[in-house]
């Protein structure tokens, strides 16, 4: 029986990579994976999968996934989303259907909450949904485990209002621990500073 996954993390955990190391792992294995991202997410380009480490590989959107029938998916032996974030609802369900009814499993990467720590509504879905949940795992700057991400300015300033989608990476997000994020101290203090 087929499974929806989602596995969960701030930015700058490997998601994107692990999700196309998968990819590859089953292609090596003479099998067939299919990658899939919202059609939201741009930065990389239209058509193209691309982590920070500079692993890249074709993909199509998600939204082109809703469209494909079950006979067509049912030719994969794994559906791989990236940026599920940004899934709604109805296209979390769909996964949903695609695990159960085709019995193709289907893994899904992507943060689960924004930079006010409020959910994504592809993750809260994925949370309420999945049959498997893991989280990849990533560091705050104090070495605590970083569960939140915080948008800052061009000077380096955190970010505490705004549009919860602002497509960005190294230059406007990172990742902290929960307490750092609550005091909004996003980088190590200078030297002879205080430590928090």
């Amino acid at each position: 029986m087929a499974e929806l996954t989602f596995r969960y993390g701030s930015m700058g955990g490997s998601k994107t990579a692990n999700a196309l190391m998968m990819a590859y792992s089953y292609r090596e294995k003479g099998l067939r994976a299919l990658l899939a991202k919202p059609a939201l997410d741009d930065r990389d380009g239209v058509g193209v999968m691309a982590s920070r480490i500079g692993l890249s590989q074709p993909c199509i959107f998600v939204e082109q996934l809703m469209e494909m029938g079950d006979d067509e998916i049912g030719t994969y032996d794994c559906i791989i989303v990236d940026e599920a974030q940004f899934c709604t609802k109805e296209q979390v369900a769909r996964l949903t259907d695609i695990a159960d009814f085709v019995d193709v499993p289907v893994v899904c990467y992507g943060l689960r909450t924004d930079f006010q720590r409020n959910p994504f509504e592809g993750s809260l879905w994925l949370m309420a949904w999945a049959d498997v949940m893991e989280e990849v795992k990533t560091v705050c700057w104090c070495g605590r485990s970083a569960t939140c991400v915080a948008r800052f300015d061009e000077d380096g300033q955190m970010v505490t209002e705004g549009s919860q989608v602002q497509l960005g990476g190294n230059d406007s997000y990172t990742s902290v621990c929960r307490r750092h994020h609550k005091l909004g101290i996003i980088h190590p203090p200078t030297e002879g500073a205080r430590r928090e």
